[in-house]
């Protein structure tokens, strides 16, 4: 396993990065065990989860994920050093979650204290916000127009941002976390952030999570860019397209139990005919080489320039152990060109 550096904290995390959204929903705690088990004998010592999960989120699942992890950890203490274990603080919209509010000072405060109980474990290492206060260009919202900026009052969203980074700060104080990062987050929002801190010695943000994949590309380079110049740990989710890139939903394909079988929270936005071209193509592609379609696609997000730690997600033991052998691929130059002459076919699939 390969390590990297989280920002300017100076932790070391894996390449690899285990998503755990769901367990709770698709998964159950044995799962969950066995999972966490074979990544950290793979050397993962980095593990992802929210307050939200599992997911599609729905008032019963919510916490779930943490709980379990709580359960592992309250099973397995010795390790809890070796593992840098990251959370998130769900943003608006959901009504069981703080009512569907924005994100405040006291909300912080609170969903701290609550992951804490549920994960059974005295500190955080890294504190994410799932998502902005305003409405991000994120979950397809990325097509012109889809978003209203000018309509958004920078004054007001600049003041919720101090007031989180206030919070934080509180956190911090009291050793409930170590670090925060943001989620499904702008070159804006990022750089807002660190204004913020650099004025008023608040916590300086450490990571960013937005997805990222062969079809889901637009962070790179200029966000991508932005965290590479300002020391700002870039982590893709999402790397397979919510699972379309393995190839399992090709021509409409809905395999039972399978994340595509549920219903979503934004619909399966991702399901078009330029990502159905594109993965076909991909998967061909890949099998030319002696590689799977999903091995291809993570070992592609691998290795961008600029990406610190990819967050992978199974809810099998088998695609887990497949993917975990994407990390010790090498492209050559050859396939690379044959992906990027894909790639500029369908740049923007959904």
């Amino acid at each position: 396993m390969k390590y990297n550096k989280l920002g300017r904290t100076g932790v070391d995390v894996s390449r690899v990065c285990l998503g755990t959204m769901t367990w709770g929903k698709q998964n159950n705690q044995k799962d969950a065990d066995e999972q966490m088990a074979f990544a950290l004998d793979c050397g993962v010592n980095f593990i992802d989860t929210a307050e939200m999960y599992a997911v599609p989120p729905s008032p019963e699942t919510y916490g779930k994920t943490e709980a379990i992890i709580g359960n592992w950890l309250s099973r397995n203490g010795s390790r809890r050093e070796d593992i840098v274990l990251a959370t998130k603080i769900a943003g608006n919209g959901l009504s069981w979650i703080r009512n569907g509010g924005d994100v405040t000072g006291e909300a912080i405060i609170a969903s701290v204290d609550a992951s804490l109980a549920r994960l059974q474990t005295d500190y955080i290492d890294l504190y994410q916000i799932h998502w902005p206060n305003r409405t991000s260009p994120h979950f397809a919202k990325h097509w012109p127009g889809s978003v209203g900026l000018s309509s958004v009052d920078t004054e007001s969203q600049t003041a919720q941002m101090l007031e989180i980074l206030q919070a934080l700060g509180e956190c911090v104080n009291a050793g409930k976390i170590k670090y925060f990062g943001l989620s499904n987050e702008t070159p804006w929002g990022i750089n807002e952030y660190l204004r913020l801190s650099d004025k008023y010695s608040l916590p300086r943000v450490a990571s960013i999570q937005n997805e990222f994949s062969l079809l889901h590309a637009k962070d790179w380079p200029y966000l991508i860019e932005n965290c590479v110049r300002e020391d700002v740990a870039y982590l893709p989710w999402s790397p397979l397209a919510a699972g379309a890139l393995s190839g399992k939903y090709i021509d409409g394909a809905r395999p039972e139990g399978s994340r595509w079988s549920f219903a979503q929270r934004n619909g399966l936005f991702r399901d078009t005919e330029a990502s159905n071209a594109a993965i076909k193509a991909y998967k061909e592609l890949a099998e030319s080489y002696d590689l799977t379609a999903s091995q291809m696609a993570l070992a592609w997000v691998d290795q961008v320039d600029g990406v610190t730690s990819t967050i992978i997600g199974a809810t099998k033991m088998d695609q887990l152990e497949e993917d975990m052998k994407a990390f010790d691929l090498i492209l050559s130059d050859a396939l690379q060109a044959d992906i990027a002459s894909i790639f500029k076919q369908y740049p923007m699939p959904y």
